[in-house]
This record gives structure tokens, C-alpha cells and sequence, in this order.
């Protein structure tokens, strides 16, 4: 029977169960996974929330069966897709689901391994810059033009989220475009106009984004700030430098819970500030999901998107808590964590340490008091 992995909240063991392949609601697409990606989410969420569940989200593989309703794909099909976070059959697994709106056709020079880059990060950066951010999409005539100076910042632009933020930011024509990134500067060297690391410290990253601004004659604010971090520091860092007279800004985590001193961090009154949240495509932003899910494949499949750069963690399934504790640990630098199904092998079920060895039944997991207030996330507000 096919398997799937339980990421335990404790990211200190994973569940290996038997799964019969899903039955296809009517628009859901049934995918056999060939390669599935990893994201910070995958263990912050089990653990955050205190429940042990399939965290993965990114699919890369075959159709194997569609819903009645699904017309645009048929088995066999190679595909992409995003799975409904914190649902049933996630892309830790053999076969995974997928909404058909939320699926988009593999461009054939594109590899499964760099497709499952690609859904969560891509489809996030995209919803932060044009829903949240307002800023214009690649296609639309508004956008600057070749002379026009429309600056952003990205803090963590090597980050997957912030790298594909970037890459959408240069298609919409902003410019420029300053990164924030620490020991993988060479890699955000490719995506922006102008490098500045963290590591120097808070007040000279400050120094060097006025700097920056002064020489390119855009004052010493930024309109336009996306924080691909939104915490240990970032958020203090960027409420320096956004422009407080007009500025919009958009964190992937709420500053109330993530801010230093969360319960007196507070923006300005002239600056727009919204904490964006990718899994709104799965409900009140479905036509949104749908066109850049396609749009996605349009611009993998005339290069001009490029997947990010990935490490495979060997082991199929069997690696995925690697994958995961080495997120937590803060190892990965510029990289997506990915897993080829087809190296599991042959499998024993039950709980497993970290390398694959069978445990037994692990001392109950509580999570910290002090993470209690996380287990609503995602937040929309």
C-alpha cells in the first residue's frame, strides 16, 4: 500500500502510515509524486499548532486521476501543484491532492525537482507584491517604464518566498530593487540591483538603504518593503526604513507575536502594513490562485522565471524529517529542501528518527506554553 509521512509536532520523530491512494473530489486532482518540496512552514505549523499531520504542500509529479469537474488535466499528465494547507494527503507521500485551479502543467525543460520549487514560495511572493502590495503585475501596461524608479526592499531575498519576489519584482519593472540577505550574498548578487547584509548590524543596514536611496535621488525612505522574514530582528529593521509617509509593507508573520517587543511594536499611522497569507488562493482568492498558477508555467516555459536552486535530501520519505530538522536548525542558505518519492525503498511503518531508524512510541509532546498563541496561524490580519 502506498505511504505517507506524519510529521510529529515534536519535529523529533515522523510517522510513517499506509495510505490508500485518495478518491478525487470533483475538482481535485489526484498526483503521484515524483519529487515533493519543503518549506519553513512544514515544521513551523505541526509544531506551532501542536498537531502531528502531512505539512507538505509542494507537488511535483503525474496525474493519476482527476474529479468529474476537472477538464484541463488527464492522467499522465506531468504537473505542479499546491496542496491545501493543513488538509488530508499533503506531499509527503506517494499520491497527493491537489485543487485543479491550484495545478499547472510542468514546461517540458523544466525538471521535477526544480517544479517543486516553486508553488508555495512563488504563488506567496506573488500574492504579497499584487494583492497585498498593490504593485503592478508583469502584464500590466501600467507598470513603470524603462526610466521610472519604483523602489522595493526585500529583507531575506535569497530566502525561496524572497527570491521569487525578486524575480517578479524585475519582470513588473520596479527598480531598484535592494535585497537584505547574510552569508549567501553572492546568490542575491543575481536577483537585485543592490546587496546589503544583516549581519553588519541594524543601523547600518539603515545607513546603507538611505545611502542607496540618496544616490539613485529617491530621498531616504522606501515606498515599498516585503519582509520574506518577519522576525529576529527584520521587522524592527524594515519599520526604520519604510517611507512613514505613504509606505507599504508586507510580512509573512504578524509583528504582534513576532516583534521583539510585540505588544509595542506598532507602524505609523501613514503606513499600510498587512500580514500576507498564501492560503486565501484555497478560498477567497481562488481566481487569483488560478490565473498565476498558469501564469507560473507561462513564464517557466519562456524562461523567463527561473526555478530556485535546490538540494535533494536523500531517502525519498525517509528524509523528510532531515529535511525538516535541518529548517528548524536554520541550516538551508539559498537552497529548497527536496525529496525524490522513488528513493524510499522499501519502508517500514511506524514512527521513525530522523535518518529512518524505527522508534517506539515516543513521551507525549506538549507544545511550550510560550507557543500556545501561534495556534491559529496562519493569520490573515
Amino acid at each position: 500500500m502506498p505511504k505517507q509521512v506524519i510529521v510529529q509536532s515534536s519535529i523529533e520523530a515522523v510517522d510513517i502510515i499506509d495510505t490508500p491512494i485518495p478518491t478525487p473530489r470533483d475538482k481535485d486532482v489526484v498526483i503521484k509524486v515524483v519529487v515533493s518540496g519543503t518549506n519553513p512552514k512544514d515544521w513551523k505549523y505541526p509544531f506551532w499548532k501542536d498537531m502531528s499531520f502531512n505539512s507538505g504542500d509542494d507537488i511535483a509529479g503525474i496525474v493519476h486521476s482527476v474529479g468529474k469537474d476537472v477538464y484541463e488535466f488527464k492522467p499522465g499528465d506531468r504537473v505542479a501543484a499546491f496542496h491545501e494547507c493543513l488538509t488530508d494527503n499533503g506531499s509527503f507521500a506517494e499520491y497527493s491532492v491537489a485543487p485543479d485551479w491550484m495545478t499547472f502543467h510542468i514546461p517540458h525543460h523544466i525538471s521535477f525537482e526544480e517544479a517543486a520549487t516553486i508553488p508555495t514560495a512563488a504563488l506567496t511572493a506573488a500574492i504579497a507584491l499584487y494583492v497585498d502590495m498593490k504593485l503592478p503585475t508583469p502584464f500590466d501596461p501600467r507598470k513603470p517604464v524603462e526610466d521610472e524608479k519604483v523602489p522595493i526592499l526585500i529583507y531575506g531575498v535569497t530566502s525561496a518566498v524572497g527570491a521569487f519576489a525578486a524575480k517578479l519584482a524585475r519582470l513588473s519593472g520596479l527598480n531598484p530593487i535592494i535585497g537584505v540577505s547574510g552569508r549567501a550574498g553572492d546568490f542575491a548578487k543575481t536577483l537585485v540591483d543592490h546587496v546589503i547584509d544583516y549581519r553588519d548590524g541594524e543601523d547600518a543596514l539603515v545607513a546603507s538603504v538611505e545611502d542607496i536611496l540618496a544616490k539613485e535621488g529617491l530621498g531616504t525612505k522606501v515606498p515599498n518593503v516585503f519582509d520574506a522574514i518577519s522576525e529576529n530582528g527584520s521587522l524592527e529593521a524594515t519599520l526604520r526604513v519604510i517611507d512613514h509617509k505613504g509606505g507599504i509593507i508586507s510580512t509573512l508573520l504578524p509583528p504582534k507575536l513576532f516583534a521583539k517587543d510585540g505588544n509595542n511594536f506598532k507602524y505609523p499611522d501613514g503606513v499600510t502594513a498587512i500580514n500576507t497569507a498564501v492560503p486565501r488562493v484555497f478560498s477567497t482568492h481562488k481566481d487569483f490562485g488560478y490565473i498565476w498558477s498558469r501564469y507560473l508555467g507561462r513564464l517557466l516555459e519562456d524562461r523567463r522565471l527561473k526555478p530556485h536552486p535546490y538540494e535533494i535530501i536523500p531517502g525519498g520519505l525517509k528524509g523528510v524529517l532531515t529535511g525538516l530538522r535541518n529548517l528548524k536548525d536554520g541550516k538551508a542558505s539559498a537552497v529548497k529542501y527536496v525529496y525524490r518519492i522513488e528513493e524510499t525503498g522499501n519502508i517500514t511503518t511506524g514512527l521513525q528518527t530522523d535518518g529512518g531508524q524505527s522508534i517506539g512510541e515516543p513521551a507525549g509532546f506538549r507544545a511550550p506554553q510560550n507557543f500556545r498563541k501561534f495556534k491559529n496561524f496562519p493569520f490573515v490580519d
